[in-house]
């Protein structure tokens, strides 16, 4: 159980320091930022990388999201949700620590900003509201957890799961990065919230809420449309 939960410290940390760290870094440089494309890619592949370097150990959650829906499609022991959960978080908050302390490296420093967090209303990247916000956020969750699902049972390939997984991801923040600036993930949302500038933390309960709802029903739709038992 321990190397379980610091494998999903760990791979919480590294989709947290590449993903919010390509945005933070690299999305807004003037000619040379990777933008929302990029950006996206850099989620994908700090999954894809993780799910293939400690996923046989812990799974390859990396999400509290994930957990959740494992649990209720009966593919995770619910006994093990809540120390999945505090490793996330904790892996998750290591990573924006270390990014603040980075960024903040930088000449002429002069405040964190938004600090990729997630947001709604005025903290929308375009100014979607919050039942955008919630609304997209329970729908592509709910799809990366039946992609996770069904990506992993025992009638797909074996071992291409991460790479679909990590696609999944991609296809994700494409899809919602000007909305939410993308979570699906609570860990994420956590993780540099508590750095932002901006009001990020006052928003960050729809980044928990919505994912866990949507990671629910990504669970239960598996469960009714499966074809094989896992």
């Amino acid at each position: 159980m321990i190397k379980k939960i610091l494998a999903e410290g760990i791979g919480t940390f590294w989709l947290v320091f590449g993903g919010c760290g390509s945005a933070i870094y690299a999305a807004g440089v003037p000619d040379v930022g990777i933008g929302y494309l990029g950006v996206a890619l850099a989620f994908g592949l700090t999954v894809l990388t993780m799910a293939y370097a400690v996923g046989h150990i812990s799974g390859g959650h990396f999400n509290p999201a994930v957990t959740l829906g494992l649990v209720v499609a009966g593919r995770h022991p619910a006994r093990e949700l809540p120390a999945y959960w505090a490793s996330q978080v904790v892996g998750a908050i290591l990573a924006g620590g270390a990014l603040y302390v980075i960024a903040s490296g930088m000449d002429g420093f002069a405040g964190a900003g938004g600090f990729a967090s997630n947001g709604y209303g005025e903290l929308s990247p375009q100014g979607y509201s919050m039942v955008a916000g919630l609304m997209i956020e329970v729908i592509l969750t709910a799809a990366f957890l039946f992609i996770i699902l069904g990506a992993t049972s025992t009638g797909a390939p074996a071992g291409f799961a991460p790479i679909a997984i990590g696609l999944g991801l991609t296809l994700i923040h494409l899809i919602s990065i000007p909305v939410t600036n993308t979570s699906v993930n609570p860990a994420r949302s956590t993780g540099v919230a508590l750095f932002a500038d901006t009001a990020a933390l006052s928003q960050l309960w729809l980044f928990w809420v919505a994912p866990l709802i949507g990671a629910v029903i990504g669970g239960v739709l598996w469960l009714l449309l499966r074809t094989t038992e896992d």
